[in-house]
């Protein structure tokens, strides 16, 4: 976008002494004219370039304008680098990879130290969820619908709706939008979704609410969780919890006392626990633990008597 490149430019111009006409081009893979038309544009902006001819000519800002060329600290922009790395991290395109060279071009001072922050938000699934989140991505950009085959725990459907966020959280991806099927905003889990496409419907203009991603809002009603853990899953609780979550007894076991919101993932967090857990309250998570182990007890007792 022409915005993205004229902040591009004065970026550049503001970190650097002297500049070309053709560095910029090849820095923008933008030809030359264009590049001496985003020049005149900066100039009526009010923006002092100055242009010199010759050897040793090039683009400049006038020196009296330099007092304030710093508009980022060096920590500023190791924050803004890591967030694009971040999103390059699941990104189908080199988009994100060459804005973080083109921010970087000719910085190597404004940019110095070692990268602190590191983050990948990718998952095993990154084979088939970078194409997903391109497919949205395009489709919020261009107002269009999107339809997918959707797998959740109510059964198979086929939705088509109206994308207007993609949303990380819960170490999850997530899209926001319009359920034409539901008549309401809903959210969908990525991983969930198979042959994803863009339709050529476009999306009505609506008045878009914020999604809510508030833990109470996304798993309604609160479970108030007792448990007994055995020593050595300290670590565990810790991680998930949090050292407040739990009280060291006498005899070295666990007392968990946590306020639960999700009963389906509580039921396969506690699976998960194995033998050292011993869940006290409430009774109907402990009947269903009881009936879940029966069953796999019986299964494997009966398959070793085939």
């Amino acid at each position: 976008m022409k915005i993205d490149r004229l902040i591009g430019i004065l970026s550049v111009l503001l970190q650097e002494e002297k500049v070309t006409a053709p560095e910029l081009a090849k820095k923008f893979e933008v030809s030359r004219r264009t590049i001496n038309r985003d020049i005149e544009e900066l100039c009526k902006a009010g923006i002092p370039i100055c242009t010199s001819q010759g050897i040793g000519g090039g683009i400049s800002i006038m020196e009296g304008y330099r007092m304030d060329r710093t508009l980022l600290t060096n920590k500023d922009m190791q924050m803004i680098l890591a967030g694009l790395r971040s999103l390059d991290s699941v990104s189908g395109s080199r988009y994100y990879g060459q804005l973080m060279e083109k921010i970087k071009s000719g910085s190597s001072e404004y940019v110095s130290g070692s990268e602190s922050i590191l983050i990948d938000l990718s998952s095993w699934y990154k084979e088939s969820l970078s194409p997903k989140i391109e497919v949205i991505q395009n489709a919020i950009e261009e107002r269009k619908v999107i339809r997918f085959q959707y797998y959740a725990p109510s059964g198979d459907s086929t939705r088509e709706i109206e994308p207007y966020f993609l949303i990380f959280k819960w170490s999850n991806w997530y899209v926001w939008g319009w359920c034409r099927l539901r008549k309401d905003f809903r959210m969908f889990k990525l991983n969930r979704m198979d042959k994803l496409m863009q339709t050529q419907v476009d999306a009505e203009k609506r008045e878009v609410p914020m999604p809510d991603l508030s833990t109470e809002k996304m798993f309604s009603g609160s479970i108030s969780v007792k448990a007994v853990f055995d020593a050595s899953m300290k670590w565990h609780l810790i991680e998930e919890f949090g050292l407040e979550s739990f009280r060291v007894q006498d005899d070295g076991t666990l007392l968990f006392e946590h306020e639960y919101t999700d009963r389906e993932g509580l039921i396969a967090w506690m699976l998960s626990c194995r033998d050292k857990v011993t869940v006290l309250e409430p009774e109907s998570v402990r009947e269903e633990l009881l009936h879940i182990t029966s069953k796999i007890a019986k299964k494997y007792i009966e398959t070793r008597r085939k």
